[in-house]
């Protein structure tokens, strides 16, 4: 056995370490946290802020192991990663393995190179206590915000809900944004452009200086120029220079790698984590734009090789943002002489890395820039033509140039033809074309870390879990808004001619980029009224700028915590007794048939219309909102078309048809099949013959492909992928068979294989109570619905074995729920019948999901 044990948090990090060590090093994997909070329950210690630490179900086994290898081993180095997520992994684990300081050490490196590894063994420290403490009070203060304040949501929105403390304010950021562009009101202007003709017929394109605010004011321009001689007034030519960008941090990492190759931001740090952890680069979680000496060096050699020696230009950066923290070097690449790599994928996340690294050593790029004024001095503004070359192009050699979004697409720069002072032009088209001034785009993931960044909330390992959680707890999405149409007039003037037309332009239309969701935005206005400092961006940036003190050792962090729960605490219980119930509620009319009001608002099931008001003496009537509606926007006559669903159609195979929307869109309900109707198609205008279309398909889609003992099998694509169904079994699809010409033999494989697993699956099972114990993967467990809990240890400290657990009765697996959750078995509050009833009689039909096509 190895004198030495290193422990890692990833087994691909473990493979590339264990190929730059000897025999006495082995190197295994804690596969991330082998501890932490608890599932189930705050699992905090309000009166001391002390955490409730545990080894998940899941880890017990890994655990094990780990503590074998450790008995064997002389040393255990732990090698997490260099940040606090890493410092507490590294804790967790001299914690739990029963570590003593004689017998570990720390070590870390900003890359996984042998040279980089070596050192770091020879300069090992102790676990550093400041930056474990600083993630003890993130992971502390975020379970806090979270426990306390998403109860709240549940009784003043509706059940389900959750709240946290960055994310909360990142949907701040995307509903006010979005609130912006509704209140947005565009103003119309009259741009004017111009192309002239030189002596040589060369094109000169030019725009006019100032736009008209008046379509008359234009008109009048145009009439002026068709008797104006004009001329070129003045050529300005100036040299410039462009200086490349400072190599990657995580936040540009993630932006440039949105808008050059189109990664989202998840897809962006999975890929650059498996760089790193394969040694290709440096640590990938990092604010710090610095190169150190060695990189710089490499990159020179690079330069001059690649490009020549006068394209080189070493040079360093520094950070501009005080609260860089931890980060030792910008991302970059280990081994500047790897110019690619063999995985197609990882290989343009890398190049972009590369190419960033290399131009941030490189020359400026020289440019000669050209402006040239054309007019007459009888005309109230003039004409101006831009252009540029490239004398010289530096770093554009490696890296090029990208637009961002925000440039404006229509300032084309480009080589000008050459022309004297005093020379005259013919005009060949003159254009005066209304535009409209647009709000402030939406944000994208790379635009949402980009103001994160910028207003000092998150840190470099958050924008990614912080962009997934919103997406997951469906507060935001990347729904596709439709383009509405508008009228513009354009006059041009041609040959002394001036042509007046109305033409129709698109605008509005958004694809890719965050919108919230009704519940989002009724969630973060409420929380924004009612919890203005934890909403405040401030106030978040200010809690990050704490956290960074006690990594210093600045602050004690128990002390924060005490601090920050002395406010927020009476703030929750303040909130949880007084504030109104919050349902985004809007009146849009009167139905004209009941003469009722008709309200768009959130319930229980999210956005719908209700018609009538909850304490008359007949209920209310509902209707679901379809996909692309929103409770904000929907107008009066939209939300009463609503309730033309559910309708009837004629029978199919004497089975009932109507068509409806519910919580997951619009369908076609046969008997008792609900078939989902196509994304974009309006259910409205789903008629019988359309009806029995989409059934058709459906019969098609479920036709049996084979037979099992003398059952059908059917095949189909859920939420998990590829499936066959067998009586009422539903069978995963691996990969390694080919879904689409499954053999017999393969169906026969795949049925024998579940109904082995499920025969095996109960250990005990009493269906009545909804309670089993069963095999799962890490060993026994006990179920209670959908409820999974541990199956204690016997009196003697020993674990029960498979033959102990047959004989365990009902009362006893009771009493260990019961144990882990008091209330496991408390009664559910009925709804009053009578409502209940009409809530039924109306939205049942609009709450069944839509089935699968």
């Amino acid at each position: 056995m190895s004198k030495n044990l290193v422990i890692v948090e990833s087994p691909a990090k473990a493979k590339t370490i264990q190929k730059y060590l000897g025999k006495d090093f082995e190197v295994k994997s804690s596969f991330g946290h082998i501890r932490d909070l608890p599932k189930k329950g705050m699992g905090i210690d309000l009166a001391t802020f002390s955490p409730d630490y545990e080894v998940s179900a899941d880890k017990k086994k890994l655990v094990t192991e780990l503590k074998a290898a450790v008995k064997k081993a002389e040393m255990v180095w732990l090698a997490s990663d260099e940040d606090r997520e890493g410092e507490a992994i590294a804790w967790h684990l001299a914690e739990e393995l029963k570590l003593k300081p004689e017998n570990r050490k720390r070590i870390v490196f900003h890359e996984i190179t042998k040279n980089a590894i070596l050192k770091s063994i020879e300069n090992p420290r102790d676990i550093d206590q400041n930056l474990v403490n600083a993630q003890q009070a993130r992971r502390v203060l975020d379970r806090i915000v979270g426990f306390e304040m998403s109860p709240v949501l549940w009784k003043k929105v509706k059940p389900g809900l959750s709240a946290g403390r960055v994310q909360s304010v990142a949907v701040r950021l995307i509903v006010e944004r979005e609130k912006e562009i509704r209140e947005f009101i565009p103003k119309a202007s009259f741009k004017l452009d111009g192309v002239f003709l030189n002596k040589a017929e060369q094109e000169i394109s030019a725009k006019l200086k100032k736009d008209f605010d008046k379509e008359e004011d234009a008109e009048k321009f145009l009439e002026l120029s068709k008797t104006t001689e004009f001329k070129v007034l003045n050529v300005e030519t100036k040299p410039g220079t462009r200086s490349a960008s400072a190599p990657f941090t995580t936040s540009t990492l993630q932006q440039e790698a949105s808008s050059r190759l189109g990664y989202n931001v998840t897809n962006t740090m999975r890929l650059a984590q498996r760089l790193y952890e394969e040694g290709y680069i440096t640590y990938m979680r990092t604010d710090s734009v610095n190169l150190s000496q060695e990189a710089i060096e490499g990159a020179k050699k690079q330069i001059i090789s690649e490009y020549g020696a006068e394209y080189s230009s070493p040079r360093n950066y520094t950070t501009k943002s005080a609260s860089a923290q931890e980060a030792h070097e910008a991302i970059r690449p280990t081994d500047f002489a790897v110019t690619s790599i063999g995985d197609a994928q990882l290989n343009r996340l890398y190049q972009l890395i590369y190419r960033r690294t290399l131009a941030s050593q490189m020359a400026n790029a020289k440019i000669e820039k050209t402006v040239i004024e054309i007019g007459n001095a009888k005309l109230p503004q003039h004409f101006e033509a831009q252009g540029e070359v490239i004398i010289f192009d530096g770093f554009l050699k490696a890296y090029g140039i990208v637009k961002t979004e925000d440039d404006d697409e229509e300032n084309n720069e480009k080589l000008l033809p050459k022309v004297k002072v005093g020379e005259i032009l013919d005009y060949k088209k003159i254009t005066a074309t209304e535009k409209f001034t647009r709000p402030s785009a939406r944000y994208t993931e790379a635009g949402l870390v980009r103001k994160l960044e910028e207003l000092g909330i998150g840190r470099p390992s958050t924008y990614a879990p912080t962009i997934q959680t919103i997406q997951n707890r469906e507060y935001v999405d990347k729904r596709e808004i439709d383009s509405q149409t508008r009228e513009i007039v354009k006059m041009s003037l041609v040959k002394d001619k001036i042509k007046k037309e109305v033409l129709e332009e698109k605008f509005g239309g958004d694809k890719n980029k965050f919108v919230p969701t009704d519940t989002g935005e009724v969630v973060s206005d409420f929380l924004t009224d009612n919890f203005k400092e934890i909403l405040d961006y401030g106030f978040t940036a200010r809690v990050e700028g704490s956290f960074d003190e006690i990594a210093n050792g600045e602050q004690k962090w128990k002390e924060m915590m005490t601090d920050f729960y002395s406010k927020f605490h009476p703030r929750i219980q303040d909130v949880e007794e007084h504030a109104e119930r919050a349902t985004g509620d809007r009146l849009l009319g009167v139905d004209p048939k009941t003469g009722k009001n008709v309200h768009a608002r959130i319930g229980r099931f999210g956005a719908m219309i209700q018609i009538g008001e909850t304490d008359d003496e007949e209920k209310p009537i509902f209707a679901s909102l379809m996909a692309g509606q929103n409770i904000a926007t929907i107008t009066f006559e939209e939300a009463l078309e609503l309730f033309k669903l559910p309708f009837d159609l004629n029978e199919v195979d004497g089975q009932a048809v109507s068509v409806g929307v519910g919580r997951f869109g619009p369908y076609v309900k046969w008997g008792e099949t609900y078939i989902s109707i196509p994304k974009g198609e309006d259910p409205l205008s789903v008629d019988q013959k359309r009806a029995e279309e989409i059934i058709n398909e459906k019969k098609l889609a479920d036709a049996p492909i084979a037979n099992y003992k003398g059952e059908p099998i059917t095949k189909g694509t859920g939420r998990f992928g590829p499936f066959i169904k067998y009586q009422s079994i539903f069978i995963n699809v691996p990969k390694k068979y080919n879904f689409e010409n499954l053999s017999q033999s393969d169906i026969n494989e795949l049925v024998e294989a579940k109904l082995e697993k499920e025969a095996n699956r109960y250990i005990q099972q009493w269906e009545a109570e909804k309670i089993s114990i069963e095999n799962a993967r890490w060993g026994p467990i006990v179920k209670h619905g959908k409820n999974i809990y541990k199956i204690p240890k016997k009196k003697d400290d020993t674990k029960y074995e498979s033959e102990e657990l047959k004989e365990i009765s009902l009362d006893e697996v009771k009493k260990w729920i019961t144990d882990q959750d008091p209330k496991a078995f408390a009664e559910k509050k009925k709804p009053a019948a009578k409502k209940a009833t009409t809530a039924k009689k109306v939205t049942t039909k609009a709450k069944k999901p839509a089935a699968k096509k």
